[in-house]
């Protein structure tokens, strides 16, 4: 991988890892079009998706902040859930809805990698997937709550885990489920992008794990490009959460509707024609 192709696929990574259209999608689309397979590379891979991390928590930093020293303060009055301030209830939630995705991390890795192998069919699908649930959260009006419960946590966590389909957008996929559920929009996006660090940090450690016992390495990469192809899903990640939350609160997922439908169809009359 050259430094132009490294910042060239960087740069999908961090802009496509917000935007609701799917960063495993582009990145197959990228890979079949031009040639050049960033998931070949696992130290690539760990790279930007640590970076889209970094810069998650540089965005939200403040309330990043602020949740860690709601976590450790005293328990308040009452009894089981009702104790908790509304940090600690912030921090439940996402690890309420880290179960899902870490089943399928545990028992369908294997299914889910044979998935990621098999063309760019799946992602044309998916990606009209994501079209259709961008334009029925548009079309939902429901009532808006100004915090997210633990029910829906773990549903807005189950459909993370579904997104790990390549073409179905984990940050669309989750948006829009918390939107049809009658959460804020704000507050989604938010929770949406905090709720991805652990999955993140978490398969980045046990690639890291799986490089030091020398499995499943893959290709190599120079230091030059792997640099690269870092600080380009950085700051691509930072412009991308900061516009994602944005648009979002104005309500203009919609657009990202029609892309992803068009998107879609072009990829599978491509895929049909390429064979």
């Amino acid at each position: 991988m050259t430094t132009i192709q490294a910042i060239i696929m960087g740069l999908i990574q961090g802009l496509t890892e917000y935007l609701p259209v799917s960063s495993s999608g582009h990145l197959a689309i990228a890979s079949a079009l031009t040639g050049v397979d960033g998931e070949s590379s696992m130290t690539f891979t760990i790279a930007v998706h640590v970076a889209t991390v970094l810069s998650t928590i540089v965005v939200l930093g403040r309330q990043i902040g602020q949740i860690i020293v709601g976590t450790f303060s005293p328990l308040g009055p009452g009894t089981g859930l009702q104790r908790l301030n509304p940090s600690q209830q912030y921090l439940l939630n996402i690890v309420i809805s880290m179960v899902p995705i870490g089943i399928v991390g545990v028992f369908f890795k294997d299914q889910v990698e044979a998935i990621f192998g098999s063309g760019l069919t799946i992602v044309g699908i998916c990606l009209l997937v994501t079209a259709l649930l961008l334009t029925f959260s548009y079309l939902a009006r429901p009532r808006q709550r100004q915090s997210i419960s633990p029910l829906h946590a773990f549903i807005i966590g189950i459909s993370q885990a579904l997104a790990v389909l390549p073409g179905l957008s984990r940050s669309g996929t989750t948006i829009a489920t918390g939107l049809m559920l009658g959460n804020n929009k704000a507050t989604m996006a938010q929770f949406s992008f905090l709720m991805v660090i652990p999955p993140i940090l978490g398969e980045a450690l046990l690639d890291v794990i799986k490089m030091m016992k020398g499995e499943a390495i893959g290709g190599d990469i120079a230091m030059l490009p792997l640099i690269a192809g870092f600080i380009a899903a950085f700051i691509s990640g930072c412009a991308a959460c900061k516009w994602m939350i944005a648009l979002v609160s104005r309500g203009k997922l919609i657009y990202f509707a029609y892309y992803c439908a068009i998107a879609g169809a072009a990829t599978l009359i491509y895929s049909l024609v390429a064979g």
